[in-house]
């Protein structure tokens, strides 16, 4: 590939030349081919995958900056990251849609997840906070206003340092101190 000769068909295609789309496709013609020939996407004949990878270069060339002077390593990252994009997106539709998604059984509502909690998650849960609450209570004040800080109003750890105008390490390190501080209070109770 000529890259000044490519440089010039950009230019001429985003001027809307039909001639120099045309002799731009057949300069990417093998380069999309063989991408074509060694992606497999469910649903997709080798045809429609080059139809995806010349859409890709077509919108590099509506998005390349002409000054940047590297449209071929532009437009093959582009086309590159294209194909894996819809990898990625037909693999997670397939899995919610079609056969995958599909039950043909008499018990199909027994496969359902269930709103209710049973009793003893709940009684799980119900021990669980108590505990929480016991090992908090053993907490100072400093101990207490980070963890409400952090936990409670969402705020990240680095905003904690920095309302207390301490040392992002520090704030990181007083947070592991207190957190071990909480499980070694919780494993007192059991």
């Amino acid at each position: 590939m000529d890259f000044n000769y490519i440089e010039v068909l950009v230019t001429k295609c985003k001027n809307n030349d039909e001639e120099a789309k045309e002799k731009l496709a057949e300069e990417f013609r093998t380069l999309i081919y063989n991408i074509s020939k060694r992606t497999f996407i469910d649903g997709y004949n080798a045809h429609d995958i080059m139809q995806e990878c010349y859409q890709s270069l077509f919108k590099s060339v509506y998005m390349y900056n002409l000054e940047k002077h590297r449209f071929v390593a532009y437009a093959t990252n582009a086309i590159k990251n294209n194909m894996s994009d819809l990898i990625k997106r037909i693999k997670t539709r397939r899995s919610t849609e079609g056969n995958d998604a599909l039950s043909l059984h008499d018990n199909f509502e027994s496969n359902l997840p269930s709103e209710e909690i049973s009793t003893e998650t709940s009684l799980c849960e119900m021990c669980d906070y108590e505990d929480l609450k016991l090992a908090l209570k053993n907490l100072g004040g400093e101990e207490l206003e980070l963890i409400d800080f952090v936990f409670y109003k969402n705020y990240t750890v680095k905003e904690y340092a920095y309302f207390k105008n301490m040392c992002y390490s520090t704030a990181i390190q007083k947070k592991k101190n207190i957190l071990m501080k909480i499980l070694n209070n919780i494993s007192l109770y059991y």
